[in-house]
């Protein structure tokens, strides 16, 4: 889980929009996800550290699959 106040200042790094914490599934290379609230990347949160890299992102097909 994220701490709120750092939640309330990431962004994502290709569209410069809010992100907001999801549950990741069995399976998935992360803890957790924020995802994209403009542009629907998904990047993955490992051992609680959020991963804001636009190459670690997954795409909206991607996830959806």
């Amino acid at each position: 889980m994220i701490d709120k106040d750092l939640l309330d200042i990431l962004v994502c790094p290709s569209c410069k929009k809010p992100v907001q914490e999801k549950a990741a599934n069995p399976g998935d290379n992360a803890d957790a996800w924020l995802d994209c609230t403009g542009c629907g990347l998904r990047y993955p949160i490992r051992e609680g550290i959020p991963i804001m890299l636009i190459d670690e992102a997954i795409s909206p097909q991607k996830a959806t699959d």
